[in-house]
């Protein structure tokens, strides 16, 4: 009788920590769901990011944000660097898509051609959250996007170089990655303030300078010589080619933030230096620390919980002026 009781009460143990498991995994959140806060109490969540390059300080300073803020939060990272090519991006996606991670992040490097890898994202039942860049296809194929408003960095960026030149003058323009959203928004918010408050303002060259500072250095080296002597000011739309643009001028001859004024888009700690020793004259923030949003956002995701289409990151301007001031305190 002892040992029959024994072996009841065993039994009974057994199925309760049985039903137990299976709460347990019904109460978790399954690939691409938005239900479960924890993922099944101790399940880790899993994250696939798809990370267009290193073409510049900015993009690795978002890098090492994202990895670091991983690590911290006990978060496995399934990450991949695509050396700017559209394919690698799609390559990688379909990988996070096979593994069935809970959330994907990219930062498409163009804006087109992204359709039909996000409806395979969308029918596997994953969250996509879009980080840093855009890309063109029907809101319903991400859930969130997070980043900056290129846009906006233009026009700043149009304010800023006006001021420098007395809102008259020729530029010249180092493009970003040709398609990228970060290109085409910075330099249609550049022209929309030129013809909306700068009609004396000319962009005398524009061209590619792929966001590198070697193909920065390249372009301006052209423009020098074609228009050495009519130019006024570049705008850059990163800091890099901005800093390959100073090598180019310094060797043709002219002072950088002197001879030709300079308002250029990122705020790296290279930038800082630049205008510390007055070869950069601006620099507009777009904010590269986006590990902690974009963490945040998987998480609310995957509990559950209702998320913005478009969440802002906090940025500014920065002069000349307070750049030794300013520069103890940047992260990147």
């Amino acid at each position: 009788m002892k040992i029959k009781k024994i072996l009841s009460l065993v039994l009974a143990g057994a199925m309760a920590l049985s039903i137990g498991c299976t709460s347990g995994k019904q109460g978790g959140s399954a690939v691409g769901e938005n239900s479960g806060g924890d993922s099944g109490g101790d399940k880790k969540l899993v994250v696939g990011y798809a990370q267009l390059g290193a073409e510049s300080e900015w993009r690795t300073a978002c890098t090492n944000s994202i990895k670091e803020e991983a690590e911290q939060r006990g978060i496995e990272l399934k990450f991949s660097d695509a050396q700017q090519k559209q394919e690698n991006q799609i390559k990688a996606i379909r990988s996070f898509i096979a593994q069935g991670v809970d959330v994907i992040g990219v930062s498409p490097v163009v804006e087109s051609g992204w359709e039909t890898v996000f409806k395979e994202v969308k029918d596997a039942g994953i969250p996509l959250v879009l980080v840093d860049r855009k890309a063109d296809v029907s809101e319903d194929l991400y859930t969130s996007y997070l980043g900056s408003d290129f846009v906006e960095e233009g026009r700043k960026a149009a304010d800023e170089l006006a001021k420098l030149i007395d809102s008259k003058g020729n530029i010249v323009e180092l493009q970003g990655t040709v398609g990228s959203s970060a290109a085409v928004g910075r330099q249609e918010g550049f022209l929309e303030r030129l013809n909306e408050k700068y009609p004396d303002i000319k962009i005398i060259k524009s061209q590619t300078g792929d966001f590198t500072r070697a193909k920065g250095k390249e372009v301006m080296e052209a423009f020098l010589k074609s228009d050495g002597e009519n130019i006024d000011a570049l705008f850059s739309h990163n800091d890099d080619m901005a800093i390959g643009a100073i090598q180019a001028i310094e060797e043709y001859g002219k002072k950088p933030a002197e001879d030709i004024k300079i308002v250029s888009v990122d705020a790296v700690k290279g930038a800082f230096e630049a205008m510390i020793a007055g070869k950069l004259n601006v620099t507009v923030e777009c904010n590269p620390l986006l590990g902690p949003q974009f963490f945040d956002v998987c998480e609310d995701i995957v509990a559950g919980k209702d998320v913005t289409k478009y969440i802002p990151s906090e940025e500014g301007v920065f002069r000349q002026d307070t750049a030794a001031q300013d520069l103890p305190n940047r992260k990147y």
